[in-house]
């Protein structure tokens, strides 16, 4: 018998029993699971079986004391919160509440093993703090030059769009992946109830915070295996890594290292936005709509550039290691950057200091208006979710604009997918400087941000004047 449907069980049982009346329990939706000892525990997926029990027409819930906050967040569900069975009879059958020994805060609980982790760290990677302190502990501006990573980083926050850093070890890759969620717009109110389903789920949520109001932010090792990142595990599937990085950030870190079957497993629901897991037990959809960030040294010993003369590595190697990641991965990924190795004179000085987060994110912020008024009435959020179809036959850009991205298709550097990533790209810029349409020099930015191939374009961005 599912834990999830113990306390219910018990209570029908005492219904025919009639120690309750059996007609108080029919519109009640029961959830948790029974201890031996009497004591009701709490149990994973709260939030999304009191989501499924409200669309079903059901208005009254009982769920362990613990889990009342976070089904609570279920508008127009009367939530009743019990700490045992006993206290659970009293109120069905209107007697007086026996005391029950509160469960100390942050103790263990042996029948969660597995399931909560406290502060969520250890578990997905997720910073468990607020985002006022998540920003003021991860400033973009303590990270010195990398201009054109800082470009790329603005951008896929405002876009959506998927982003490969590829560099030396001790660049500033990590840092800067580090520094994209807290430039994200806060999750809306339909979206934190998405995140907050699934991390209840997984059995992750904060402890004391049952609502994800901001981006998540999801670093799994590079020993991930492709059940960690897709979901599985046996029995019923639970959420991997995808998911819990739902509507915030996937940072895979030394992605060469990863197993090739688990990333090429990424590339559906990089296209879908969910994974579709099929189990014996049944099969489960899990929402998967995350911005993939990638970083990788250039090669074995990290040290390989086309102005560096340090790397030992013999050709061959260097191709092996760069060919772990597959063409149809790296195609589905918008923005190519190289991280530059920093000088003794970047460290020092201050000037290579660029904006801070709130800046940055007060742009990002304007230019996702700026997106969502362009697509009000489709069912598209940001630009990277857009058909390339739709925006090449609904939205065009300035005349001639796209010419040097359609030579590039010709010559074979960019294929069909790849020109519609520009194209997206072009109008996250656009919107990022204040355009109505994306010009001649949005899309080169777009271009070299895609290719990696310096272009001559401008490589900052700053509100309109």
């Amino acid at each position: 018998m599912s834990a999830v449907i113990a306390l219910a069980v018990a209570a029908s049982v005492l219904g025919a029993a009639e120690r309750i009346d059996p007609r108080v329990l029919a519109d009640i939706v029961m959830i948790g699971e029974l201890g031996l000892d009497g004591r009701v525990r709490p149990v994973r997926g709260i939030l999304p079986a009191v989501l499924a029990a409200a669309e079903a027409g059901y208005e009254q819930v009982v769920v362990p004391e613990c889990a009342a906050a976070e089904a609570s967040l279920v508008p127009g569900v009367s939530v009743l919160g019990v700490r045992s069975l006993r206290q659970l009879i009293a109120v069905l059958a209107d007697e007086p509440v026996p005391e029950e020994e509160r469960d100390e805060e942050g103790r263990p609980d042996p029948l969660l093993a597995g399931l909560r982790m406290p502060g969520t760290g250890a578990a997905t990677g997720m910073h468990s703090m607020g985002a006022a302190q998540y920003e003021h502990a991860h400033d973009l501006a303590d990270v010195v030059g990398q201009e054109s990573a800082r470009t790329a980083v603005e951008v896929a926050a405002a876009g959506g769009h998927h982003l490969f850093l590829e560099g030396p070890p001790g660049a500033g890759k990590t840092m800067l992946a580090e520094r994209l969620p807290a430039i994200l717009p806060p999750l809306r109110r339909a979206e934190s109830l998405e995140v907050t389903a699934v991390h209840s789920v997984a059995g992750l949520l904060p402890p004391g915070k049952p609502l994800i109001d901001a981006a998540p932010y999801c670093a799994p090792h590079h020993s991930a295996t492709m059940q960690a990142l897709v979901g599985g595990g046996p029995g019923i599937a639970r959420p991997g890594a995808v998911s819990l990085a739902h509507r915030g950030v996937l940072f895979l870190d030394e992605t060469p290292e990863f197993s090739s079957h688990a990333l090429d497993a990424l590339r559906q629901p990089l296209e879908s936005g969910h994974v579709v897991i099929a189990r014996s037990a049944g099969v489960v959809r899990f929402p998967a709509r995350f911005l993939m960030v990638l970083a990788a040294n250039p090669c074995p010993c990290g040290r390989f550039s086309r102005n560096d003369e340090l790397c030992e590595c013999p050709p061959s190697a260097i191709r092996r290691y760069q060919a772990r990641l597959s063409g149809p991965l790296l195609d589905r990924v918008d923005l190519r950057v190289e991280v530059d190795r920093l000088t003794r004179g970047q460290l020092a000085g201050d000037g290579s200091r660029g904006d801070s987060t709130a800046t940055v994110a007060d742009r990002v912020r304007a230019a996702r208006e700026r997106t969502a008024l362009r697509l009000e009435g489709t069912p598209w959020g940001t630009n990277s979710e857009v058909p390339g179809r739709e925006l090449r036959s609904r939205w065009h850009a300035a005349p001639g604009a796209m010419d040097e991205a359609e030579r590039s298709l010709e010559r074979g550097v960019l294929t069909a997918r790849g020109l519609d990533r520009v194209l997206r790209v072009a109008w996250t810029v656009a919107d990022l400087v204040g355009h109505d349409r994306p010009d001649a020099g949005d899309v080169a930015l777009a271009l070299q941000l895609r290719t990696g191939v310096p272009r001559g374009a401008l490589m900052t961005l700053g509100a309109p004047a």
